[in-house]
């Protein structure tokens, strides 16, 4: 087991994640490259600026993640960072995991296998007890069930599992209840189950943070149940977030006549399994295990425990990856081979770029100009 983190790394860790420029990828690979915090904020001034940068980037002071802290404390929550004993393995495990969490409740839910429920907010009367039939029953069986603490499939599934483990991941800061009309059930959660955000205390929720919200659902279960979504739901990113994660998707038929069937039923053309009963759900996740769904990040970016010195890197090698990038994404690989140089240069100098705010990343390991 790693040595608790000091409160001073643990303070760095949230300013990292906060500073300009950085985001979970970039954040992880910092701490790949000079193993702590404290160090990685050494090193941002004179990365972004190796790579281009116009103006000088804003690293997020002390004084202020002294303050975001102080409120979080305030308001009754806790702060988890990525090395905690409490943050969760599982979804550490993913690419683009949290480096922070903000907690309210009981912690140790976030570790417990669990089942991720996900659905239209305008569902049917049928879907919703679908949602809760399930969810009770998975949760019985031991299983945390976990979802967005909207209206609809959502509430449904935290209200049948109150009891037994129920984890709502919200989209903006821990202290914004949206939507308002389940403060009460917020509430109930954050006494018998675990609110969970990663966004800023005091974020209000926009149409960007959903998305990476729902990837934290996926994240922390080992599948995901989709009860009623339509075509363009966004379900169905959480879904195909599950898949990235190499989780398992579960979907329940619906009529090709109700509109919030066709999201679940493309599912189930691609592959996700046959849901009709908790049943279907309990058979597969009863056979997985908590253990390891990626390899887990070397220290150093070619494998071997080391990273070059940006002096290392020969000026000639930035200018020739820059003319590979386009507004067009790129895969990693393929710099890698096209350049024909140790992978550890190229993030190295994909790096200095994203903190100099010239890239940035996109799904499949890929990058492009700004």
């Amino acid at each position: 087991m790693n040595a608790p983190l000091s409160p001073a790394e643990k303070l760095a860790r949230l300013r990292l994640i906060r500073s300009e420029n950085v985001g979970p990828v970039t954040y992880t690979r910092l701490m790949q490259r000079f193993g702590t915090a404290l160090r990685a904020l050494e090193a941002l001034p004179e990365m972004a600026r190796r790579g281009g940068g116009k103006k000088e980037l804003a690293i997020f002071s002390k004084s202020a993640a002294e303050d975001e802290m102080a409120r979080i404390e305030k308001y009754g929550a806790r702060l988890i960072v990525q090395g905690d004993a409490e943050y969760p393995a599982l979804l550490g495990e993913t690419e683009d995991a949290p480096p922070v969490l903000m907690v309210i409740g009981d912690a140790t839910l976030l570790s417990r296998p669990a089942l991720g429920v996900v659905g239209a907010r305008n569902a049917s009367l049928s879907g919703r007890k679908i949602a809760e039939g399930f969810s009770a029953k998975v949760g019985a069986a031991g299983f945390a069930i976990i979802s967005g603490l909207a209206r609809g499939i959502d509430s449904a599934a935290h209200k049948a599992s109150l009891q037994t483990g129920t984890v709502a991941v919200v989209a903006g800061g821990i202290d914004v209840i949206y939507p308002r009309e389940n403060e009460s059930l917020y509430r109930e959660i954050a006494q018998q189950g675990v609110v969970v955000a990663e966004s800023p205390f005091g974020t209000e929720p926009l149409a960007r943070h959903f998305p990476r919200r729902n990837r934290i659902i996926s994240g922390l279960a080992l599948g995901v149940l989709v009860v009623e979504a339509a075509e363009k739901s966004g379900s169905l990113i959480t879904a195909r977030m599950a898949l990235e994660q190499n989780r398992e998707v579960f979907a329940v038929p619906g009529s090709p006549l109700d509109p919030r069937a066709g999201g679940t039923n493309s599912l189930l053309k691609d592959g996700a399994h046959v849901t009709t009963s908790a049943e279907d759900i309990l058979h597969v996740l009863g056979s997985l295990r908590l253990k390891p769904l990626r390899e887990p990040p070397q220290r150093g970016y070619d494998g071997s425990g080391e990273s070059p010195a940006h002096a290392e890197i020969p000026d000639s090698l930035r200018e020739k990856l820059l003319e590979n990038l386009s507004p067009t994404p790129v895969s990693i690989d393929e710099l890698v081979r096209d350049l024909n140089v140790p992978i550890s240069y190229i993030l190295t100098i994909l790096l200095e770029l994203e903190l100099a705010g010239r890239i940035e990343r996109q799904a499949g390991n890929k990058v492009n100009l700004i």
